[in-house]
């Protein structure tokens, strides 16, 4: 079998072995959690504020949620545009894809039941026979 070597540039910094694998990931989880606890006492505030124009208060909802989401993609499932993660961005793509066809499809047949179940109008408005 041939050996795999692993080269360093000359300008590499050499890899630590003080710190053990557990305490790396530490302070981006802290990171992540303090971010992802902002933005929801922020969703708190924005929901139950009166300053804010009444109709910017979907649209802060919506922005806050979207935040929320890169938080937990970034600091919790570590989903980076690095070339090593290249399968867990087209799982997530994929899973995005497959919740927009059932939301979609799940629209489309209750709006489609809804049009054919229906009486037709001429029907629920019959005069009352004793």
């Amino acid at each position: 079998m041939t050996e795999i070597r692993y080269g360093r540039a000359s300008g590499d910094a050499a890899i630590s072995t003080e710190m053990p694998a557990d305490a790396i990931g530490f302070p981006i989880y802290t990171i992540g959690l303090v971010l992802a606890a902002g933005l929801t006492v922020t969703s708190f505030w924005v929901a139950n504020t009166s300053l804010l124009w009444g109709p910017g208060v979907a649209m802060g909802l919506i922005v806050l949620a979207i935040a929320q989401m890169g938080v937990h993609l970034v600091f919790f499932l570590h989903i980076t545009t690095g070339p090593d993660n290249t399968n867990n961005v087209l799982a997530l793509a994929f899973g995005i894809l497959i919740v927009f066809l059932v939301i979609g499809g799940s629209l489309w047949i209750m709006g489609n039941l809804n049009d054919n179940m229906m009486p037709p109008a001429g029907l629920t408005n019959l005069p009352m026979q004793h």
